[in-house]
Formats: C-alpha cells, structure tokens, sequence
C-alpha cells in the first residue's frame, strides 16, 4: 500500500485488526517489504463502515484524526442491557420499555450532548496499564474502566419502532464510545438498552467507500481541516535542521470542519512540491517542527 491514509468499508464480522492484518497480507503477497500499517479508529466486529488504513509514515498521523468530526448512525435495542453493550454480550438486565415514546427519548438525549464524562466498556478498545482492555477482559481480569472525557456534538433520532428499537444519528469527536451512550440511555431510561446495529459514515470529509471499495488519500487531500502553508527549499532545510520559521503566507483549511465544533491548537501543514513534508506549530512569531515525514506523504 502505498505511503498515505487508505479509506476502507469495514464489514460486519471481522475485527479492525484482522483488515489491517489482511491488508499487510496483500502487501507482502506481491513481493513488497513488511509494510508499517495501523488503522484510524476501532470499529467493533459487530460494526460496519469506515475505515481508516494508515501506511508508512502517515502512521504518526493516528492522533491527530481525533480532532475530527465522526459521524455514525446506530441502531439502539430497548429492554435489554447486555455486559459488552452490543448484540453479542451476555444479558444483564432486563426491562419493559413499553412506556417509551419519542419525545422522552428526545429529552433523554439532551444532557449527553456536548462534553461529558462517559465510562467504556472493559470490552472496549481503550488502553489500561498500556494493554488493551478487552485483552484483560477476555482473560477473565476484573477490569475497572476510568471515565474518559468525551464530545458528543449533534445527536438527533432519525426513527422509533417502539418499545423495541431505534435509530440515532451521532456527529462525535474522536475516543467517543457509542455503546457506552447506547448502555447509559437505557439506564437512564430505567429500561436498559444496547446497541444491535453500528454504522461509521464518515470521518471528516472522508465517507464510506462501500463494500470491495479502497481509495487512497495523498498530498493536499491529508488533515484537510488544518491550515497549510507552501515551505520553500530553504525553509525546508532550516526544518529539518530543527529552525524555526517565520509564519508567512498561512493558507485557510480547505475543509472547514462543522460549525462550532470544538477543536483547539491544530497543527499547521507544511508542503513543498505538493507534498507533506512537515506538521509546524505556531510558536509566538514563528512556526516550529512538529513532525517530518521525511518524503513526504
């Protein structure tokens, strides 16, 4: 796979692990190098969509598609918690949700919105002491998840089929966890809930390529929600040598991402002949180094 982020539509069934292990498998079934490969954001098995595949050196790009919006469209199940929050898990609880109508589900939904904090699943994906918490959790560890500070930015019910299911629309920030809200609703409810079905549509400007679909993201078209500025030869080497330059002509974000969505001290891209070359960091009156891709992406 060639150098870049790679925009992939992840089934329903296999792991996020398993897509990049099978696309390394593609790599090196056509007689190239071990590729360095890692994926953009978890999608749980039972989850569908989007799929981030990052390649070579966009890999130390992972943490800046946090600061994106991602949208995601999820079925919730009433009357039934379930331990893992999603249709696999073992029941936990169960209530009538008979009493449900549209309108206390709307009001029920109105506290989550904006920052909040919000407790994974031990199943989850997130790390504990540096390992995945599901690992801990599936060799029977008792593990106590800490709350994670999460944004929630547009959340609106796109239909009902009461009492026994319905389906949300979400626009999150990135380590947003879907089947956390999906469990905390139904508690708050007093009816439980899980979640049965989970789509990623888009992250950022990128949407779902659908299925056997793969296109590749290069140049321009990376972290398009960042301002950029074009780096001459020089400015080039005086980064590289770990100098500072002067701020110049910044460049608007070609992207703009959605109004009043919150993301604060973005990165500046730097390119020089239509390449990534740099992530620079405004520093007073000038722009520092933050990451070099060398080649560029």
């Amino acid at each position: 796979m060639s150098p870049g982020i790679h925009l992939l539509h992840k089934p329903i069934g296999p792991t996020s692990f398993s897509v990049v292990q099978a696309c390394r498998a593609e790599a090196l079934a056509g007689g190239g190098r071990r590729p360095r490969l890692c994926h953009g954001g978890t999608l749980d098995p039972f989850a569908s969509g989007l799929l981030l595949i990052l390649a070579g050196p966009a890999t130390r790009l992972f943490d800046h598609l946090h600061a994106i919006p991602k949208i995601y469209q999820a079925t919730v199940r009433w009357g039934i918690e379930t331990d893992n929050g999603d249709p696999g898990g073992q029941i936990i609880s169960q209530a009538d949700a008979s009493g449900l109508s549209p309108t206390q589900l709307q009001q029920a939904l109105q506290p989550f919105i904006g920052w909040h904090e919000q407790t994974p699943h031990p199943t989850s994906a997130k790390r504990i002491c540096g390992e995945r918490a599901y690992l801990k959790a599936h060799r029977g560890e008792i593990v106590v998840m800490p709350p994670s500070r999460v944004y929630l930015h547009e959340a609106s019910w796109l239909s009902h089929d009461l009492p026994r299911q319905s389906s949300l629309r979400l626009v999150v920030r990135g380590g947003y966890y879907v089947r956390a809200l999906a469990r905390d609703l139904g508690r708050a409810l007093g009816c439980g809930a899980h979640l049965s079905q989970l789509h990623r549509q888009a992250s950022g400007p990128w949407t779902d390529p659908g299925p056997g679909q793969r296109f590749p993201i290069q140049g321009r078209a990376l972290l398009p929600w960042m301002a950029w500025r074009e780096l001459t030869a020089i400015e080039l080497d005086d980064l590289r040598r770990g100098n500072p330059v002067v701020p110049g002509l910044i460049n608007p974000a070609d992207w703009p991402l959605p109004p009043a969505f919150f993301a604060a001290n973005l990165p500046i891209r730097g390119y020089y002949q239509d390449r990534l070359i740099f992530l620079l960091r405004a520093d007073g009156s000038c722009l520092r180094p933050l990451t070099n891709f060398s080649g560029g992406l």
